[in-house]
């Protein structure tokens, strides 16, 4: 175990099995168990662990005592904020693209009154939940209260201000459900190439958990 991974859980972070940090990330935890990894997890920190370009380190932060960040098994993330005053979860096999910022909370009231009194305080915080196999683009910035659903893809560069129903293709500021994501994509991630029959028995066993109509929620649902 590296040094700084001892360091990390003397400061309260729980680590799953095989948790690698590519670089150096910011955790900060004002509790025992205020960020929590699951197993397998990839963290990259560093300039060059992601060709598409880093601004920053991770920094992932649970910022009062009663804050909690969970993070699932097999996600990774590239130089992505994440912070929670009151909770953020992100499932299992969630792939969040460089420079990505999840918040669930104002950092300072909107009331303009309440702010010049006490600027750190009476903000807006509403916890955040990201749904499993969910594939974030770069660049995204995914605001308090937000539920994204399962396997949903959220284009780069989207705000995210409302919830995302799962198996949906979303993008745009504010982000919204463009269309459901079909057996139609799959033909197109193999290009017309024949599929082995590991890998088609894999995705008939994920299209086969999606028959259930509520997967399929309409954007007035959200």
């Amino acid at each position: 175990m590296k040094l700084y991974n001892l360091a990390y859980r003397l400061l309260g972070v729980r680590f799953g099995k095989n948790v690698r940090l590519q670089g150096l990330p910011v955790i900060v935890s004002r509790s025992r168990g205020g960020v929590c990894f699951g197993s397998d997890v990839t963290v990259k920190s560093s300039f060059l662990s992601n060709l598409i370009g880093l601004y920053q380190r991770c920094v992932i932060v649970a910022r009062t005592p009663q804050a909690r960040v969970i993070v699932g098994d097999d996600v990774g993330m590239s130089g992505v904020t994440v912070y929670a005053r009151e909770r953020i979860e992100i499932g299992s096999h969630c792939r969040i693209g460089a420079n990505t910022k999840i918040l669930d909370n104002d950092f300072h009231p909107v009331d303009p009154a309440l702010r010049l009194r006490a600027s750190n305080e009476n903000m807006g915080v509403r916890p955040v939940r990201i749904g499993e196999n969910v594939f974030i683009g770069c660049n995204c910035l995914i605001l308090k209260g937000v539920t994204i659903g399962d396997n949903t893809t959220i284009g780069a560069g989207s705000v995210v201000t409302h919830d995302v129903p799962s198996w949906v293709v979303a993008a745009g500021n504010p982000c919204r459900a463009l269309r459901e994501i079909t057996e139609a994509d799959r033909e197109r991630a193999f290009h017309g190439e024949p599929i082995d029959s590991e890998t088609l028995a894999e995705m008939r066993r994920i299209w086969d958990g999606a028959q259930d109509p509520s997967r399929f929620p309409t954007q007035n649902d959200a």
